[in-house]
C-alpha cells in the first residue's frame, strides 16, 4: 500500500534563520565518538556582553528569591525562572540549533547554572551529571557557554574523551542517583565523595585512570561545549589572583524523555516535565512554555493523526514505505 506524503502526521523539520548554526556531520560524530564538542564562537560577541553585563549585575545584586545560591557562594541556579535574560540565555537560539541536531529534534531546557568563580574560588571533582539530574530515556546533555576567558590557570573544564560510555556510578550517599535499573549489572559499585576535588577521596577517580591522561578545554567567550551526561569531567580551583572564569551553564534533555527532577524543589504527580520548558519540537509529554516570552520553534504535527510512515518488509522479503 502506497503513502500520502502529504498527509505526515510528524515531520520535523529545522527553522531556517539567516544566522542558523548547521551541525556538520564530523561534529556529530565527534560528540557521540568523544562524548563533547566544543562550537568556537557560536554565540556572537554582542549576546556575550548581554550575558556578562547580566551576569556583573547578578554578582553585585546577590539575587535571592527563587534561584539558588551554592554555599560559597559563587554558583546560582534556575534564574531563568525568575529573570528574561537568563530564559533567553537558556533558549538562545544557536544553541539550540546544535542540541536539535545532537539529541533533538524534541528538546527541553532543565536548567541554568551561572558560575562567577572569582580569583581562589570554585572548582568541582570528577562527576557525571546525569548522576544528579536523572532522564527516562537518559538524554541529558550540558551546554557551557564561556563569558570570559577559561583555562587552565582559571579553573577551565576538564573532560575524559569517551568516559561517556560509562555508566553512571551512583553514589552511596545519594539513593534516587540510580539511571540504570537498580541490579541490572553484576559489577556497577557505588562510589563515594562524588565532586569532591580531591582525586585520593573521590572514587570516581578510580574510573578516570582507566582511560589516558583528562584534556583541558580551554574557552573563550561565545564558545561553547556540549558534553554528554555520562562524560566524566572536573574543574579545578581559579588559581589566578586577578580574573575570574564567569559561565553560563545549562542542561536540556530530549523532550520524549520523561523527568522526575526540578532541582530539588517539589511538583506534583511522577514527573516534573510540566515545569520544564519545551524549546524545539514537540512532545507527547507536559512542557512549561516560556515564562517571560522568549521565541522558540516548534512543530506542528498534522491533525489528521495519519502515522508516519516506516520502512517494513513485504512477503517476498522486499523493503519498502508503509
Amino acid at each position: 500500500m502506497g503513502y500520502n506524503w502529504g498527509t505526515m502526521a510528524y515531520l520535523p523539520r529545522a527553522v531556517e534563520r539567516a544566522d542558523r548554526y548547521k551541525v556538520k556531520v564530523d561534529e556529530y560524530i565527534h560528540y557521540r565518538r568523544e562524548g563533547y564538542l566544543k562550537v568556537e564562537g557560536l554565540v556572537s560577541q554582542e549576546d556575550v556582553a548581554k550575558l556578562y553585563e547580566w551576569a556583573i549585575d547578578q554578582w553585585e545584586n546577590k539575587v535571592q528569591s527563587s534561584a539558588t545560591w551554592s554555599p560559597n557562594p559563587s554558583r546560582v541556579h534556575q534564574l531563568h525562572r525568575i529573570d528574561p535574560v537568563a530564559e533567553w540565555g537558556l533558549l538562545h537560539p544557536r544553541i539550540l540549533d546544535v542540541l536539535e541536531a545532537l539529541i533533538g529534534p524534541d528538546v527541553l531546557a532543565l536548567q541554568t547554572m551561572l558560575f562567577h568563580n572569582p580569583p581562589g574560588t570554585g572548582g568541582q571533582g570528577w562527576h557525571q551529571d546525569s548522576c544528579y539530574i536523572t532522564t527516562y530515556p537518559d538524554t541529558l546533555i550540558g551546554a557551557w557557554l564561556a563569558l570570559e576567558p577559561a583555562d587552565e590557570e582559571n579553573g577551565c573544564l576538564w573532560v575524559v574523551p569517551g568516559s561517556h560510555f560509562e555508566p553512571i556510578y551512583p553514589p552511596d550517599a545519594i539513593p534516587y542517583a540510580h539511571v540504570q535499573a537498580v541490579n541490572a549489572f553484576e559489577d556497577l559499585h557505588e562510589v563515594q565523595n562524588v565532586s569532591h576535588l580531591d582525586d585520593e577521596v573521590n572514587t570516581l577517580t578510580h574510573i578516570v585512570r582507566k582511560y589516558p591522561p583528562p584534556i583541558p578545554v580551554p574557552m573563550v567567550p561565545g564558545d561553547v561545549l556540549f558534553f554528554d551526561g555520562h562524560i566524566l569531567h572536573r574543574s579545578y580551583p581559579n588559581r589566578t589572583s586577578d580574573r575570574w572564569r564567569r559561565a553560563f551553564v545549562n542542561h536540556y534533555c530530549n523532550a520524549r524523555s520523561w523527568v522526575p527532577w526540578n532541582h530539588g524543589a517539589p511538583y506534583e504527580g511522577d514527573s516534573a516535565n510540566y515545569q520544564h520548558i519545551l524549546a524545539r519540537g514537540n512532545t507527547h509529554l507536559p512542557f512549561a512554555k516560556p515564562k517571560f516570552g522568549t521565541e522558540v520553534h516548534l512543530y506542528e504535527p498534522s491533525r489528521d493523526g495519519s502515522p508516519p510512515p516506516r520502512m517494513m518488509g513485504d512477503l517476498e522479503g522486499n523493503m519498502g514505505m508503509g
